[in-house]
């Protein structure tokens, strides 16, 4: 009985180190990219508003936490091609995607 516990164990301790090197793979295969890609994505979004395009992020987010009701705000994208911002939260467990108008910080559509 003990050898097929220690067996059992031995076999999650695997599973355990392999998924553990697997994350830190991912996590450094180009994080040069990522950052680039993020930089050019607050850079757009700066520019609109800097040209009149989309309101401050600031208001449109205090807009949106207002109409989510207490969810935990995680992050945001935009996309300079619509002037739209989609914002992620969670509420009850579940994640929440968001789409606010820049131009008008009105929300125009929830995902979940």
């Amino acid at each position: 009985m003990v050898r097929g516990y220690a067996k059992v164990m031995e076999m999650k301790r695997f599973r355990l180190i392999a998924a553990l090197g697997a994350m830190a793979a991912l996590s450094v295969t180009n994080p040069a990219a990522y950052a680039s890609s993020q930089r050019d994505e607050q850079d757009a979004a700066r520019r609109a508003m800097l040209d009149g395009q989309v309101m401050p992020f600031s208001v449109i987010k205090r807009r949106v936490d207002a109409a989510m009701g207490g969810a935990t705000y995680l992050g945001s994208e935009f996309n300079p091609s619509s002037n739209r911002y989609r914002l992620k939260y969670v509420k009850d467990g579940k994640v929440v995607w968001v789409d606010a108008d820049g131009r008008t910080g009105d929300i125009i559509g929830w995902a979940r």
